[in-house]
């Protein structure tokens, strides 16, 4: 299997256009830090089913269970198709879970350097997100709803999906937030049936965030652009922030907006390489 390692602000994950026959396998054993090559992510590049997609991909997590959109690997997606000679086009149609992700790549002395990529309609009902509900409640917002850990410990979320599910909370001092914790308590809490991702998050200004993310089977991550994504979109939502914030995660920061004119949110920000390699998957 050849493979090429790529990072969007730290959130590194392996593309290949060599599929494995046991993608869940082959995750787990190359994104392990310690006995494989180590990434956030395996991300298998493959021919589109849909008539208006230019490229397919499937994400799969460290744990093996695969991830439905992932903004950080769409973006480094850019920089690997044009790069590589393998696309002329600067917009980009990708296939993912989520349904089609339109990106706009933005090229520097023949190099793709940063990437705009149009992350969709935010989701918003508990059926859909998905969270558990009671009969009647299936379209409801989930807005500074409370999570009840035990006796002492009590969180207030707001819930969004941006194809994956968001958990989005609030906090005072994200640096020195337990995040190692409260997080994995949090994504497999019994309201989330596919489980969630976790954001903690702190207010600097009007249009500004500190955000730490962790992320459904794999644990706290440099960055993560579906969570900046749906951050913004719930501090939106109760009053907090600006359509249009800086979201600055332990990787470097990613701009986000929220257009009011059709919804879609839209995420911008950097992309490297990282090496390129070949193994054999045992």
């Amino acid at each position: 299997m050849r493979f090429a390692k790529l990072e969007g602000l730290g959130n590194d994950y392996l593309f290949t256009e060599d599929i494995p026959k046991n993608p869940a396998r082959a995750a787990r054993l190359l994104c392990d830090r310690h006995y494989g090559v180590g990434a956030d992510g395996l991300v298998l590049i493959m021919k589109p089913d849909a008539p208006k997609a230019d490229i397919q991909i499937r994400i799969f997590n460290p744990d093996g269970t695969e991830a439905e959109m992932c903004g950080n690997a769409i973006r480094c997606l850019g920089k690997y198709l044009y790069d590589r000679g393998k696309t002329t086009k600067q917009k980009l149609m990708v296939e993912t879970l989520r349904g089609i992700i339109p990106s706009i790549l933005m090229v520097r002395d023949g190099r793709v350097y940063r990437v705009k990529a149009d992350m969709g309609e935010p989701i918003f009902e508990r059926s859909r997100i998905p969270m558990q509900y009671a009969p009647g409640e299936e379209n409801k917002q989930v807005l500074n709803e409370k999570i009840y850990l035990d006796d002492h410990n009590t969180f207030q979320c707001t819930v969004v999906s941006m194809g994956n599910p968001h958990c989005v909370i609030w906090v005072d001092d994200v640096d020195n937030f337990p995040v190692e914790k409260y997080g994995p308590l949090i994504e497999n809490y019994s309201l989330f049936p596919n489980r969630t991702n976790v954001e903690f998050v702190q207010m600097v200004d009007e249009d500004q965030v500190k955000q730490r993310t962790w992320e459904r089977g794999v644990g706290e991550t440099l960055a993560c652009g579906t969570g900046a994504s749906a951050v913004v979109v719930a501090g939106v939502l109760i009053g907090k922030i600006k359509r249009k914030s800086k979201v600055d995660l332990k990787g470097g920061i990613l701009e986000i907006y929220w257009s009011e004119k059709d919804n879609h949110v839209y995420m911008t920000g950097p992309c490297k390489d990282v090496f390129e390699g070949e193994t054999t998957i045992i």
